[in-house]
């Protein structure tokens, strides 16, 4: 990767900052942002999103801040380089907020300018050059968003053409708002270039660094593999943060599983009246042996404990997106969280236990979302897949996704009518070569030996019921063997070992951004070198084991209050259990790497004072 050409030695900030935007919600503010991140993506500058918002339609405060980082680094960063004032609801607050050393870009009419001294101050009066562009006084709030991306422009060096380029991205087959935001544009362009001395160290270079990649958020990237993946029946009801997942999935189903010709769907995306009956539609289709989903947020995991209780144990394929919030109830709508995990991998009363997916990346949503059909039909079992807020709602840059034209779809042990002729008999639930995956058949199969009753309640392998309590033990231990046997079909941990030593991190999900920057931050600032695994499925498998005996002490980073990857872990391995300590982060706001540094070291402190 190519390096930075100064640092924050020689007096210039290049290609390393962050920048906060602090508006209104409703103000139209999403859009200049977008564009503000594409622009520097278009520079070839590594960047990334993440987007405040407040959980009502308008009115209340919304920040967006924005990572530019030469080497990659895509979690949020604590402070704020640069911050952008247009809200007098919170003006106060995000000015003080900013690092000293800082820049402050604030609407004139704040008042800003003599708040601090410690931060370059850059006063400009977004609204009065909005209405310069046009008489529209609705466009005018709007536009005075686009009034500070070309202040931002001139300060930053930002190549115009990018910024031109982002603009027509944003608004195509629209001219009227391609012209108008250009006009807004330029004239916060020129007002910069003509009334502001640059005074500040930060500005934007040109890379090659994001050739061949592309900007995505995770629910985009899971609906495109879902598509690829097979899915056929998708039935959902809207929550944030998953909503946007089922939105774009059937853009795509609409535009590439239609007949051009007839107009046909080649698909059925149906939103239930609760998250109950979706889940229930997608048990019912995968029974009948379609490639079925649904994707939901805590609240609705909930709601769904009932029907994934059933599919496990009458052993019917389904796939679930968790885009994880803050819980417990409503919670924070709009805030992430990773505190679904123990939950969803026993979701169900009784004795279950699911297969969990646990992307890290817009790339990873792409691949599991094909994997979780495979995984759901050949095991016969819900498999749920493990997003956030941050993975899911957020733009990242990632690689180009290749065309999945290598992943075969794997229907399972399906029994077509030739295979059911050459049987002595049909048993549905009968283990026959000890995986504890049974054979099944599916309905429109004509052979008079294929139908059997399904059952969610206590049954024998030939599907009738029984309270037997052999039947029921060995029932439930074959559910148990498949899930095992199911570990070496699972996408396998990432395990970075490094120089080795006694210090392990374990970190799972979107977490991964910032602990992969920690782990920089502790072998470069303090001298403390890490071992790394990244847990990419549930339940963990025997490479996960031999990680943590390999160290003294393996810190486990989640976001979330009560340490579940770790509680999972020490369910999985008690010999383990002591060599464990939790990271936690759960106010809602993604994690940052200086946070999980910090807390590392103050355990290692620990461990120093009492002798360990």
């Amino acid at each position: 990767m190519e390096q930075t050409s100064n640092s924050r030695n020689t007096g210039s900030v290049i290609n390393d900052f962050s920048i906060q935007i602090a508006t209104v919600n409703g103000s139209g503010s999403q859009s200049a942002n977008a564009i503000l991140m594409r622009a520097i993506f278009r520079m070839g500058i590594p960047v990334s999103g993440k987007n405040i918002f407040p959980s009502n339609i308008s009115g209340l405060p919304t920040w967006y801040a924005i990572r530019v980082s030469e080497r990659g680094y895509a979690a949020r960063k604590a402070g704020i380089d640069i911050g952008v004032a247009l809200n007098p609801h919170s003006a106060r607050e995000d000015a003080l907020a900013v690092s000293p050393g800082g820049v402050l870009l604030a609407e004139s009419a704040l008042g800003l300018g003599k708040l601090r001294d410690d931060v370059h101050c850059y006063e400009v009066p977004f609204s009065r050059l909005a209405e310069e562009v046009t008489d529209n006084f609705r466009l005018r709030r709007l536009l005075a968003n686009m009034v500070y991306v070309g202040a931002l422009t001139r300060l930053l060096s930002i190549d115009p053409a990018e910024v031109d380029a982002a603009i027509r991205r944003q608004f195509p087959d629209k001219a009227g708002a391609v012209e108008l935001n250009l006009r807004a544009l330029e004239a916060g362009r020129s007002h910069a270039e003509r009334h502001l001395e640059k005074t500040d160290p930060f500005r934007l270079e040109p890379r090659t660094l994001t050739r061949g990649r592309i900007l995505i958020d995770g629910n985009g990237a899971a609906a495109l593999g879902a598509m690829f993946g097979g899915c056929t029946v998708a039935s959902w009801y809207p929550i944030t943060p998953s909503t946007s997942l089922m939105e774009q999935l059937q853009g795509f189903m609409r535009e590439f599983r239609t007949d051009p010709r007839t107009l046909k769907a080649s698909f059925a995306i149906i939103q239930a009246e609760d998250e109950l009956a979706a889940l229930g539609m997608v048990v019912g289709a995968g029974w009948a042996g379609a490639r079925a989903m649904t994707a939901t947020s805590g609240p609705g995991i909930s709601l769904m404990a009932e029907f994934s209780g059933l599919a496990y144990f009458a052993e019917i394929p389904a796939v679930v997106w968790d885009v994880q919030r803050l819980g417990p109830s409503t919670g924070l709508p709009t805030r992430t969280s990773q505190g679904d995990l123990l939950s969803c991998y026993f979701l169900s009363h009784g004795d279950t236990r699911h297969i969990l997916l646990l992307p890290a990346t817009p790339g990873e949503c792409f691949d599991f979302a094909q994997q979780a059909f495979n995984l759901a039909e050949r095991f016969q079992t819900p498999v749920i897949c493990m997003s956030d807020l941050d993975l899911g709602m957020n733009d990242w840059v990632a690689e180009e996704f290749p065309y999945p034209d290598h992943i075969p779809l794997d229907r399972g042990k399906v029994l077509r009518e030739p295979d059911l002729g050459a049987m002595a008999d049909f048993a549905r639930y009968l283990d026959t070569d000890g995986d504890g995956v049974c054979p099944r058949t599916l309905p429109g199969n004509r052979h008079p030996a294929a139908p059997y009753f399904t059952r969610g309640s206590g049954h024998n392998p030939k599907a009738e019921y029984s309270e037997r309590p052999g039947d029921y033990a060995r029932l439930m231990e074959r559910l148990a063997r498949k899930i095992r046997g199911a570990v070496p079909s699972l996408p396998p941990p990432v395990i970075a070992d490094g120089a080795g030593g006694p210090v392990g991190i374990v970190a799972w999900g979107s977490t991964h951004a910032a602990a992969q920057e920690a782990r920089d931050r502790l072998r470069e600032e303090h001298g403390l070198e890490t071992g790394y695994l990244r847990l990419r499925s549930l339940p963990p498998g025997e490479d996960t084991v031999r990680f943590l005996e390999r160290h003294e002490r393996v810190y486990v980073v989640e976001q979330n209050r009560d340490g579940q990857m770790r509680a999972i872990l020490q369910i999985e391995f008690p010999a383990a259990a002591a060599r464990l300590r939790s990271v936690l982060h759960c106010d809602g706001i993604p994690v940052d790497a200086g946070s999980i540094a910090g807390s590392i070291l103050e355990w290692e402190r620990k461990g120093e004072d009492h002798g360990e």
